[in-house]
């Protein structure tokens, strides 16, 4: 082996700024899948590429041999009909969008392969929603996957290990030494796993606000713009929403609450929180015009809407939990699966105004406190303790109307609830100017 190919000469050259070849990141890509670079080593790459970052070339090459690490999902076997689509959120309280976008794309004729992660932090994972429902397997082996979506039209599962195995190993040393919030690094884990799936087009939702990872715009847009650009020259038509996440998304916060949330949404829409509503027929609508499958947007937001508003996407959701195998009366006998905590009780407002400001991200660290999330991956969660009934900004509260419903198991845990929401609730006598729910749409650049 040339001493180019030292694991620790290729660090160095990292460290000192100097850009990586293609072969020169492939070589230590596979130093990652199989074990031969150690974790000191992929640490210290980790942190040389936190401080000198990577050019457009080195993010491109990153990504595509870690998406390589593992299988690729291949679809042209299958002969479908439509395009192959995905959406993937940097992550948001009371983010619950994949559950009914899935379903709506595939109402309209997409294919959704999604594969979602867990909840980390104070932001809620997909999986541990769906896991609320009992029976569903968020781990089918691949060939249940590729069949359940090209029979109804989307499956969510969580990433097997055949899937960018490299992402595995590199993000769990990420995550212990530091270098998370690296836009090279996220750019790379965030498509090596979506890329992986055997995508026609991407969309992606980068929160930004209190609530959001991407807590400052200029994160938000720099991180967009990256996966905007990385994916397309990946050979992936991809495009990036950047929206709003300052206050929760829908009215429920939880594992169970917001299953039967999407439920709703899905059997009675005119009923549900408008900007859930207005958000999740966006990049519905998004996915399908850049998949190819509507000429324009305008048509794909007439596709989704009717698809939504005439039962067919909860009939998609109701095959794809049974399919999957969750109970086939979901969503006639919703309570009877996911069933209701003990104690549901409202916390009063002791204020009187608009709720001119929420923290969404104290918010869910609280609910973590309960259990309803998980502060390392080992841990066990309460699917059932959750929040419903919250008020938006904007919204006139008197005092004595409840700010939210806690659905908790016992006093204490209500108690805890009660003496920590109000403060993260803000009022003034004057309605706030109300935030766009999109503040840009980033495309490829040219």
């Amino acid at each position: 082996m040339s001493s180019q190919y030292l694991p620790q000469e290729l660090i160095r050259k990292k460290r000192d700024g100097l850009v990586l070849s293609d072969a020169e990141i492939g070589f230590l890509v596979k130093g990652i899948s199989d074990g031969s670079l150690t974790d000191a080593q992929l640490g210290a790459f980790a942190m040389a590429v936190f401080y000198q970052g990577m050019c457009m070339k080195e993010r491109v090459s990153l990504t595509q041999h870690m998406m390589y690490s593992g299988e690729v999902l291949q679809w042209q076997d299958m002969k479908l009909d439509g395009p192959v689509v995905d959406k993937h959120s940097t992550g948001g309280v009371g983010d619950k969008v994949s559950l009914m976008l899935a379903p709506i794309v595939a109402a309209c004729g997409g294919y959704v392969p999604m594969i979602s992660g867990r909840g980390l932090g104070h932001t809620g994972g997909t999986l541990d929603k769906l896991e609320s429902i009992p029976g569903y397997d968020v781990c089918p082996d691949n060939d249940k996957f590729r069949a359940v979506v090209n029979e109804i039209g989307c499956a969510i599962i969580g990433q097997t290990a055949n899937l960018a195995p490299a992402d595995q190993r590199f993000y769990a040393t990420r995550d212990i030494t530091a270098t998370v919030e690296s836009i090279d690094l996220i750019t790379a884990s965030i498509l090596s796993k979506k890329l992986a799936s055997g995508l026609d087009a991407l969309v992606i939702d980068i929160k930004t606000g209190n609530g959001a990872f991407a807590s400052e715009y200029e994160m938000a847009k720099e991180l967009g713009q990256s996966i905007a650009d990385v994916a397309n020259g990946a050979g992936v038509s991809t495009r990036c929403l950047i929206s709003d996440m300052n206050q929760i998304l829908g009215h429920s916060v939880g594992n169970g609450v917001e299953v039967v949330e999407c439920i709703e949404f899905l059997t009675n829409p005119k009923d549900a929180d408008q900007r859930l509503l207005t958000l999740t027929l966006e990049l519905a609508a998004q996915m399908l015009q850049l998949g190819g499958k509507d000429p324009n947007l305008a048509a794909a937001r007439e596709n989704t809407q009717q698809a939504l508003h005439s039962g067919r996407a909860a009939e998609v959701f109701a095959n794809m939990v049974h399919t999957l195998g969750g109970p086939i009366d979901l969503i006639e006998n919703t309570s009877k699966y996911i069933t209701p905590t003990e104690i549901i009780k409202p916390v009063l407002s002791e204020s009187t105004g608009y709720v001119s400001a929420i923290e969404p991200r104290a918010i869910g660290l609280n609910m973590i406190n309960l259990k309803a999330g998980r502060t390392k991956s080992s841990d066990v969660i309460d699917h059932g303790v959750g929040l419903t009934g919250m008020v938006g900004l904007g919204q006139w509260v008197d005092v004595g109307d409840p700010l939210v419903y806690v659905n908790v198991r016992d006093n204490d845990q209500f108690e805890f609830l009660q003496k920590n929401i109000p403060p993260l609730i803000q009022f003034s006598q004057e309605k706030p100017k109300e935030k766009p729910l999109i503040y840009e749409i980033l495309e490829a650049s040219k």
